[in-house]
């Protein structure tokens, strides 16, 4: 059986980048095999995680829940892989879909699909969105092994935990705190951050790399900064 990780925490804390590094950083530190699952369908995975991806060659989450019972042949079929990870798969939603595309999952069918991709792989990370009302997220959470919780060094990410502190009751216990640099301004009130949440078990550098790779569509490859690339491969073996 394997590893369920929910990568969670406030808008625009860097939790998509910071979950598929995570998950590269997994695979490639273990030589194992790894499903990214993304359920968010307000910004479709697949737009800009293979922004030149032929429409024929990008498949769909929404497809796979869409089926009366899921199975593991379904969940692959809808499952993209990259050449060069063999056995790294990307689950997500395509481009133009959004939350009227499907009908909506119950939340057996959502287990099942969690415990067929624990069946098919050893570790399974899942980008949560904030979406209080997204089940995949929720049961993600409720049901994972390891929570990695992202914070950002700003008021927003302070105002959002302050509104929605019973969305993370489910991963107490199983969480690992993280704080995300994602700008090199000149005062990022980091230390008052880490204070206020009463300390990060890691923090992630600023890396101008991966705002470079969501502009040219290169997220599927690792970072070679090499402080970021340590930071991320504690935190792999902290989770693993």
């Amino acid at each position: 059986m394997g590893k369920l990780i929910a990568v969670c925490g406030s808008p625009n804390s860097g939790k998509t980048t910071a979950a598929l590094k995570l998950a590269q950083e997994i695979y490639n530190l273990k030589k194992t095999s790894v499903q990214f699952i993304s359920p968010d369908l307000n910004v479709p995975s697949m737009a800009y995680l293979f922004p030149n991806g032929k429409d024929s060659e990008l498949y769909s989450l929404g497809v796979a829940l869409d089926k009366t019972d899921i199975y593991k042949e379904d969940v692959l079929k809808q499952t993209v892989i990259v050449k060069e990870m063999q056995n790294f798969g990307f689950l997500g939603f395509k481009l133009g879909e959004n939350s009227y595309s499907y009908p909506h999952p119950t939340e057996d069918k959502i287990t099942q699909l969690f415990t067929v991709l624990k069946d098919s792989v050893d570790y399974v990370i899942c980008d949560c969105t904030c979406d209080q009302d997204d089940l995949v997220s929720s049961i993600a959470k409720r049901d994972c092994d390891v929570a990695v919780q992202m914070f950002s060094p700003d008021m927003k990410c302070i105002s959002y935990y302050a509104s929605c502190v019973n969305q993370f009751l489910l991963i107490e216990g199983k969480k690992l705190k993280v704080l995300n640099v994602m700008d090199n301004d000149i005062y990022v009130p980091i230390h008052e951050t880490e204070t206020h949440f009463k300390g990060m078990d890691f923090k992630l550098p600023y890396e101008r790399n991966l705002k470079q790779q969501m502009i040219t569509g290169t997220l599927s490859e690792r970072i070679g900064n090499c402080k970021y690339r340590a930071e991320i491969e504690r935190l792999a073996k902290a989770v693993v």
